[in-house]
């Protein structure tokens, strides 16, 4: 914990309040719901419109995406809440597609200030309950909200969803929820609420999660039982309990799992509809216009440069399969920087085979560390080359930027550069680039 700094003053930036808030609990994490809710009482905290709450290992920010694209293309007035952000605070809050500016989070960060007193909060619930006060404040038709971590003690779950949907199970934070997915299965179908649409779109859901939603009497719509999808190589459809979409365009987010993650935000709306109707043509116009940095994010020119945030190895196999399903590049170079909590040698194991420089970046914090360190784990972890095989090569450098900035020297104009592992390395990427999020 760093050491408690000041309260901002009234000329005080946003950067100052988010420096405040990192200071001002004793732990990064500390999952409960009876603070944040605490608070929430004294705001007296009420969200107009439809509630998502999406959770799941991977694919939460793409069901976001989906969602809040195809409910601004039938014309709703929208909020849509994610973490972590890439590049600036203000990209975890939107209304109606527009980023929330500096001066629209302050004045919600004074008054949750002014409202917790006594009540210690994290960085992470501080910052939710500013948001969620900021969405009250909006008189918004649909509130679309990613869960942080986990689902049941995490500070998005004191919302009691209209629909909650659950993207997959597998392991990650398992510090926190369990090292089984049948632990972390329990812990995100808390999101389910009694009588309302549960949506699962994992082919392969935990018992627990089943279990849960049949205790609490949840609505519960399963991806190959209530809905599911079909496709060829010009269009797709969905198909669900009694709504059937057709002639749909391919989603605009690139990767193998995306019409998995747009069936499952289908199924969402369609579990509203008498609420929020959606015409077809919005829903086309929704996937086409659906934007999501770092995730399979191809940058244009050559060599091909791919982002992806992947940093567990359900992720990581996803961007194998994606990487498989590209064209032929003569030679892979992985851009990778990954924090050392995570299952490193699960994601190698995934990707090693495809990789044919390891650029090893250092990150910051207490839960990052060296480049070289990092390589030495890579090294460890990489499986043995095949018969007549060259192993691959393994570097380290001190941050994402300077690997970066190596492999694009070593890159030929055909090969491809892989830039991977956590939020961290891949925004790091996009700063020295120039680019915003």
């Amino acid at each position: 914990m760093r050491k408690p700094i000041s309260k901002p003053e009234a000329a005080a930036t946003l950067a100052d309040w988010l420096q405040y808030l990192e200071s001002i609990h004793a732990t990064a994490i500390d999952l409960g719901l009876d603070r944040v809710r605490e608070v929430a009482r004294r705001l007296g905290l009420a969200l107009d419109g439809v509630k998502f709450v999406v959770g799941g290992t991977n694919g939460k920010g793409s069901t976001c995406a989906m969602l809040e694209s195809i409910l601004l293309a039938a014309g709703y007035k929208v909020g849509l809440y994610t973490s972590p952000h890439l590049i600036d605070f203000n990209e975890r809050a939107r209304i109606n597609g527009q980023i929330a500016s500096d001066a629209d989070l302050i004045a919600q960060f004074e008054a949750v200030e002014a409202a917790r007193g006594e009540v210690s909060l994290t960085y992470f619930e501080f910052t939710t309950l500013a948001i969620l006060r900021l969405f009250s404040l909006a008189r918004l038709d649909a509130v679309v909200l990613e869960v942080g971590l986990g689902g049941r003690l995490d500070a998005v779950n004191i919302v009691d969803a209209d629909c909650a949907i659950v993207t997959s199970v597998d392991l990650d934070h398992t510090d926190w929820l369990g090292d089984t997915r049948e632990k972390i299965g329990f812990e995100k179908a808390h999101i389910f609420r009694p009588g309302r649409p549960a949506v699962c779109s994992d082919p392969q859901p935990p018992q627990s999660l089943l279990d849960h939603a049949a205790e609490i009497g949840a609505d519960l719509w399963l991806f190959g039982r209530d809905f599911n999808y079909s496709g060829d190589r010009q269009q797709w459809a969905y198909g669900g309990r009694s709504q059937r979409r057709s002639a749909l365009a391919y989603p605009a987010l690139r990767g193998a799992n995306q019409l998995l993650n747009a069936s499952a935000a289908l199924a969402a709306l369609e579990s509203v509809r008498d609420r929020l109707p959606v015409p077809q043509q919005a829903v086309r116009q929704g996937l086409l216009q659906a934007s999501l940095p770092g995730r399979f994010q191809i940058l244009p020119g050559q060599p091909t440069v791919i982002l992806d945030v992947a940093h567990n190895p359900h992720a990581a196999a996803v961007l194998a399969q994606n990487l498989d399903n590209m064209g032929f590049h003569p030679y892979t170079h992985a851009v990778f920087g990954m924090l050392s909590d995570k299952d490193l040698a699960g994601v190698v194991a995934r990707l090693g085979a495809r990789v044919d420089n390891w650029f090893c970046a250092g990150l910051p914090g207490p839960r990052g560390g060296t480049g070289e360190e990092l390589a030495e784990r890579v090294r460890v972890a990489l499986p043995p080359p095949a018969a007549g095989e060259d192993s691959p090569s393994v570097r380290a450098f001190p941050d994402p930027a300077a690997a970066y900035a190596a492999a694009r020297e070593q890159a030929g104009e055909n090969d491809r550069i892989v830039v991977f592992g956590s939020f961290l390395t891949v925004a790091s990427v996009l700063q020295a680039l120039g680019r915003k999020a």
